[in-house]
């Protein structure tokens, strides 16, 4: 009865044992008998004889890959970085990976490839490059030199981001004193720009002033003159205030009334 009972139990383990299940974001890898099968095994369960094959399961899923490395700039001075590759291995290759490369594949090509090509790029900037605006441009180039390295290999290089870039401490204080100097270049340019906009503004205005004078005194004949007198004449006559006025005929001279008493 014991017996029994432990090969019913044996042949239990045993089916269990011959079934796995490839996850989404999974790819499976059979080797039988040492050998791996060139097919790769997509997501849902599987079945396998355990005493003859082994299923290897491998991520192709976003995988990141920290790395703290120095990196030389074209002057000769090191730049200590923090280095995220984004990459993802592509589920066809997979048996090719295994065969070839063996499951620490992180290790044996993606992190040598990622040096040589980290070393080739950042080797062409200055060290200052790293720490501004073309830090996109020096992460693009490497990721771009990584794929034509890695791409017939099963990888996808998704990104590589340089981060917490530490400059050599000379060089960061001369980085800064230079971005302060540019800073009061601008803020002076500035000022200069705008007094010249305001004197410009002041010579137009008094351009507009002289041209209206000289267009008014131009306007001012003896005859227009004369003619002005007589309206303010005219006025002066329909006025119900008393007034006394003096003229030679061409200026009246107003005089009020209550200032003669």
């Amino acid at each position: 009865m014991k017996s029994r009972v432990i090969v019913f139990i044996s042949a239990i383990g045993l089916l269990l044992g011959s079934c796995t299940i490839v996850r989404q974001g999974e790819v499976g890898v059979k080797r039988s008998f040492g050998k791996i099968k060139p097919e790769p095994l997509m997501e849902g369960a599987r079945g396998f004889n355990p005493f003859t094959t082994t299923i290897i399961k491998l991520p192709t899923r976003t995988m990141n890959m920290e790395v703290r490395l120095p990196l030389p700039s074209k002057e000769g001075l090191t730049v200590q970085s923090d280095v995220s590759i984004l990459y993802r291995l592509e589920g066809s290759y997979a048996p090719k990976v295994i065969e070839n490369l063996g499951r620490n594949y992180e290790q044996v090509v993606i992190l040598p490839v990622f040096r040589s090509a980290v070393a080739d790029i950042s080797s062409q900037y200055f060290a200052k490059d790293m720490h501004t605006g073309q830090r996109a441009g020096i992460e693009k180039s490497i990721k771009d030199l990584m794929m034509a390295q890695l791409k017939d290999r099963g990888f996808v290089i998704e990104a590589v981001l340089l981060k917490s870039i530490v400059l050599p401490a000379g060089l960061t204080k001369a980085i800064e004193d230079k971005l302060e100097a540019e800073q009061d270049a601008q803020r002076m340019q500035f000022v200069l720009d705008k007094e010249r906009q305001e004197a410009r503004r002041r010579t137009i205005e008094a351009e507009g002033v002289r041209d209206a004078q000289k267009i008014i005194a131009e306007g001012l004949t003896p005859l227009l003159i004369r003619f002005k007198a007589i309206e303010a004449f005219n006025k002066l006559s329909t006025s119900p205030n008393t007034k006394v006025i003096i003229t030679n005929g061409d200026q009246p001279l107003m005089l009020n009334s209550d200032k003669l008493e």
